[in-house]
Parts: C-alpha cells; sequence; structure tokens
C-alpha cells in the first residue's frame, strides 16, 4: 500500500526542503532544541500538518521519536511528487498540558490543516478539546487514554488504547503462565497509567491471576522506588507489572537490583525507550517484557526500510513512537486520497472528509500485527500489540 523510494533521494532533497515551515528550528540529528520541521513543500500546494509533544525534558524521547518518524514520511511522501503533498511542524510541549495548548495555538496561527494532536497522554487530553472545538482533525500517534477521543469524533488513534494495554497484559501473563504473584507499582497522577492499571486489573481478577497488591507514586516522588519495592518483595511477588513511562521503570530497574530483588518486569508501550534512556545501564534491562506495536528487528521490508532511514538520519534505532508517527503521516495519505482532499481546502472542509473517511478504510502501516489497522466512528483503532522481550539490548519477539 505504500510506495517506498530509497532513501538516498530522500535524503538528498532534505537541505534544500528543510527552511520550508521552518521558525528558526532544523530537522536534523540529534538535537534537542529541534522543534520545528518542514516535509519541503511550498505553502499553498502542501497540507499543513502540525503536532505537539515534548522535544526537551524528561519525555523527549517519545516526542523527538515521533517528530522524527513523521518527518521521514513527509520526506518520502512529498519525494514521491504526487498531488499529496505536506508541510511539517512540531512545537515543544514539555510533556505540559498548558504548554501543550500553547503550542496548539501557535500551530493554529501558522494555519495547521490537520493534526498530529499531541505525544503523550495528559497534553494530548488537553488539546485533543481544542482540536474538536476547532474542527481540526487529528490523528495522534500515542496519546493513548480513552479520555483523549472521548466525546470527539474528530480525534483518533493510532496507538492502541490504555484499557486494550492492561486487558491485553494481564490476558498475556496469565496465558504464557509468567508469575505467580503480580505486584503493580502506577503512576496515581497520570491518565495513562491508572488506565493501564484499571483495566489489568479487572481483567486479572477475571482470569484468576494473582495480583498480590499494587503501589503508587506520582511525579514529585518518582526518583525513589524502595518503599514500593520492599512491598513487592515483602509479598513475594515473582512479576512486577508496570503500566508506566521508562523514566520512571529504569529507576525501579536500577534500585531492585541494588536491593538484590529478581523478580521479572512486563511493562507496556510506556516502556518502550528505556535502551536508550541516558545514564542507565541497560544490561539492567535483560529479560524485560513488553508489549509495542512494533518491533524494528522485524524483517518485513517495510520495517527495515524505515529504520534503515532512521538510522541513517538520526543515528539511532527507532522506537514505536517513530513508528507510530510514521504510520499516522502515511495514513493521512491514504485517506487524503480516498477522500479527494486538495491542499486549498480549509481545516474545517478537511476536518469534514476525513470524519467520513477514516472509518471506511483499512491502512496498512509499521506497527499491529500485520492483519490492518481501522477506526471507528469514535477514533478508536483496532490493531494488535506485539509481545517483546529484551535479550543482548534489542527486542525480540515473545511469539
Amino acid at each position: 500500500m505504500k510506495k517506498f523510494l530509497a532513501f538516498t533521494m530522500a535524503a538528498a532533497l532534505t537541505l534544500s526542503l528543510a527552511a520550508c515551515g521552518s521558525s528558526g528550528g532544523s530537522s536534523g540529528s540529534g538535537s534537542n532544541a529541534d522543534n520545528s520541521s518542514s516535509g519541503g513543500s511550498t505553502s499553498g500546494t502542501a497540507f499543513k500538518l502540525g503536532g505537539t509533544g515534548p522535544l526537551t525534558g524528561d519525555a523527549s524521547i517519545y516526542g523527538l521519536a515521533a517528530q522524527r518518524g513523521a518527518q521521514i514520511a513527509v520526506e518520502e511522501i512529498n519525494a514521491e511528487g504526487g498531488a499529496i503533498q505536506f508541510e511539517l511542524k512540531y512545537e515543544d510541549d514539555v510533556n505540559d498540558p498548558e504548554k501543550a495548548v500553547n503550542a496548539y495555538n501557535a500551530l493554529k496561527e501558522w494555519g495547521m490543516q490537520i493534526s498530529l494532536g499531541s505525544v503523550t497522554t495528559q497534553p494530548g487530553i488537553a488539546t485533543s478539546s481544542y482540536n474538536f472545538a476547532d474542527s481540526i482533525f487529528a490523528l495522534t500517534p500515542s496519546a493513548s487514554s480513552p479520555d483523549v477521543i472521548s466525546g470527539k469524533d474528530n480525534v483518533y488513534q493510532m496507538c492502541f488504547s490504555d484499557p486494550n494495554q492492561g486487558t491485553a497484559s494481564a490476558k498475556y501473563i496469565s496465558e504464557q503462565k509468567l508469575g505467580e504473584k503480580v505486584f503493580i507499582i502506577w503512576k496515581s497522577d497520570d491518565n495513562y497509567s491508572t488506565g493501564i492499571k484499571d483495566k489489568f486489573v479487572a481483567e486479572a481478577e477475571t482470569l484468576g491471576l494473582n495480583v498480590v497488591s499494587n503501589a503508587t507514586f506520582t511525579t514529585d516522588s518518582k526518583n525513589d522506588f524502595t518503599v514500593q519495592l520492599t512491598q513487592a518483595k515483602q509479598a513475594g511477588a515473582d512479576l512486577l507489572f508496570l503500566p508506566i513511562y521508562y523514566d520512571a521503570a529504569s529507576l525501579i530497574l536500577t534500585q531492585a537490583n541494588a536491593m538484590g530483588y529478581e523478580p521479572k518486569f512486563f511493562g507496556v508501550d510506556g516502556m518502550d525507550g528505556i535502551l536508550t534512556q541516558a545514564n542507565f545501564d541497560t544490561s539492567l534491562a535483560e529479560g524485560v517484557m513488553l508489549l509495542t506495536p512494533f518491533n524494528a528487528d522485524d524483517e518485513d521490508e517495510a520495517t527495515q526500510h524505515f529504520v534503515k532511514a532512521y538510522q541513517d538520519k538520526y543515528g539511532e534505532t527507532p522506537i514505536q513512537f517513530a513508528a507510530d508517527a510514521y504510520d499516522c503521516v502515511y495514513a493521512y495519505k491514504q485517506a487524503l486520497e480516498t477522500a479527494g482532499c486538495t491542499p486549498d481546502m480549509s481545516a474545517s472542509e478537511l476536518n469534514e472528509k476525513l470524519k467520513a473517511t477514516f472509518p471506511t478504510i483499512t491502512f496498512t502501516g509499521l506497527t499491529g500485527d500485520g492483519a490492518g489497522i481501522t477506526w471507528d466512528a469514535t477514533g478508536a483503532v483496532s490493531k494488535s500489540p506485539k509481545g517483546m522481550v529484551i535479550k543482548d539490548g534489542a527486542y525480540v519477539g515473545m511469539d
């Protein structure tokens, strides 16, 4: 369904294209200041595509991955020279809802016609309300809470939702008999974490999975997990379920090791990025299991094309946030073509076209299990996660 050109062709165009749509940043490798980018088409002949994400700060691994994945897709599509061309711009929201709204307003002033929403959940909940009020269609790569799309018929998700992750994790742990006593460490002031945890607990009860207890933390207490780990160890837990982001998870692994506590660890898509966490001993992640929609080691042609393009451009292996954003841009291309959209249409006109079109298409992308990605009219995506385990510093399929 996708047409892939050699990455060298897209890369050759980068220098001549990068200035369009930029407000002072430049797209390129390794800079956390990379807060704006361009697909290289002249305004008026391209769809203006905007998004917000944490390009700096603690969650910047996620934001930069999404921005860069989208950038590669835009460059490939524009290099094809077809009717669908994009001009891409990301604004830094530092994983903060208030800053995300400011970033959204900057994109709206820029002339954003279609949106990639926000990368992380709390900003995504905030900006999605504005997408709805302003009739600007959004397809977020990774803001996975149901609250992002609830009551907003023009806000869609590429990532599988938090409840689905919780349910799928409980089923996987139960079916694979990964732990006899499960302990959950979750973040109580985060919709992402609480949504996954709640569904996990409900499904575990249905399946007879033994959840011995759980412990919480907050943004203000995410540096010391001694109490939670001691509780888990005293409860005899042989598996810790971590529905949290990689930064806190890396500290949990480090502190458990210092205590001499060696349970199994099972995470969800927020765990992706732990292997590139600064100052983290990645050997401690050996054997960590997680559910994710993307595996950079898959041998299919589309995945390897993307991985090579990403490594060549940014010097690192892409995580699933990059793949989800890449898929978002190609899904937009398919939907815009299907709906017969043109870049001279207003945001509200495109909004109506895309609301009618997205529930009718089946998209084949990098993420999911290969069966095709579909959406219902609520914006919820239908695709399945993959079970992964970290071995020798890489993700390996568990299936």
